[in-house]
């Protein structure tokens, strides 16, 4: 078993420590946060994993070969950095860390340590966008046109991060997770709400060779959440909505074919067909992705979210808030 600690019972720790639990690869053996009270509430539901407030005893122990960090953005670099240091595997919370230089440095010193650096891109390990990578792998969509995403809700609005570092962060991972390239260039647009200058309205546009383009609008100041995304293809579309409970993936076989006539003018034509929803295991993503986690420890392979992908979607959120400091000025991406 690997024995695995936690810093960071807040949001999305319980989170973590639930699927820890719930996984016979893990044994959790200390929580660490700052607030007594959160502890005292742990121990109530989990008497026999012991609590601490300073994360100097799990880097300092040395039978923990697991850490999982589930704090602040602020505080990742520090507390990923100990721990690679300390020889432990590292299991961290999105964004990697709020820096593209300190992202690389976490991923650079995680393989020169051999050891796992593994972020919480949950989204990767959905079934529904497995479903989808396949389908674009296969070319089954024909050549990708454009991402079109949606992500909004009321709140949580967060004090050291913008709403594209909190949400965007989610889309800017899937696409690149199904693209598998960089783009070629970024700009983004944002205001903020609460007089503090971080942005919790933005927009992000990322453009692709040939052609193809992602748009994100994401916001922390909308009535309704939503979690939608297009794709559209020249052989076929995708509508990906993650708030429906079954049906969240619909493959429309639809498509526009662009021709010009004798007197060279614009002619296009429409393909509508049959709507194909496929079915979606409705496991849940945190427990696949705890899956992966212990497979790269106890094989040494690399993860579906390794320390190198967690410091693209870093480098390309950095671009983005370049673009932002610029008023949406396009931002051209370094290879």
């Amino acid at each position: 078993m690997i024995n695995a600690s936690v810093i960071g019972y807040g949001y999305w720790g319980p989170n973590i420590v639930r699927n820890l639990i719930q996984n016979p690869q893990f044994q959790v053996s200390i929580i660490c946060d700052t607030d007594k009270k959160k502890l005292d509430g742990l121990k109530k539901i989990h008497p026999f994993i012991k609590t601490t407030q300073n994360p100097n005893d799990i880097f300092s122990d040395k039978n923990i070969s697991a850490v999982c960090i589930a704090t602040p953005i602020s505080t990742h670099f520090s507390l990923a950095k100990k721990a690679l240091l300390s020889d432990k595997h590292v299991f961290i919370e999105k964004p990697l860390t709020n820096l593209a230089s300190s992202a690389q440095e976490l991923a650079t010193l995680a393989k020169k340590n051999n050891r796992v650096l593994m972020v919480d891109h949950t989204f990767l390990y959905t079934s529904a966008i497995s479903i989808i990578k396949s389908l674009i792998d296969k070319k089954a969509l024909g050549q990708i046109l454009y991402f079109d995403s949606m992500r909004t809700n009321l709140g949580l609005f967060q004090s050291d991060a913008n709403v594209l570092w909190d949400l965007a962060v989610h889309d800017i991972s899937i696409v690149q997770y199904l693209f598998a390239k960089k783009p070629i260039s970024i700009s983004a647009f944002g205001v903020s709400h609460t007089q503090n200058k971080i942005e919790s309205l933005g927009f992000i546009t990322l453009e692709y060779p040939h052609g193809a383009i992602a748009h994100i609008n994401c916001s922390w100041s909308s009535p309704v959440k939503l979690r939608r995304m297009l794709i559209g293809g020249t052989k076929k579309m995708i509508v990906y909505d993650d708030v429906e409970p079954t049906e969240k993936v619909k493959i429309y076989d639809s498509s526009f074919k662009v021709k010009k006539n004798d007197k060279n003018k614009m002619m296009v034509d429409y393909r509508i067909g049959d709507i194909h929803i496929p079915k979606i295991d409705l496991k849940e993503a945190l427990s696949a992705a705890f899956e992966d986690f212990a497979d790269a420890i106890l094989t040494n392979k690399h993860t579906r979210s390794d320390g190198h992908f967690g410091a693209d979607i870093v480098s390309l959120l950095s671009y983005a808030d370049e673009s932002l400091r610029k008023k949406g000025q396009t931002v051209y991406v370094k290879n």
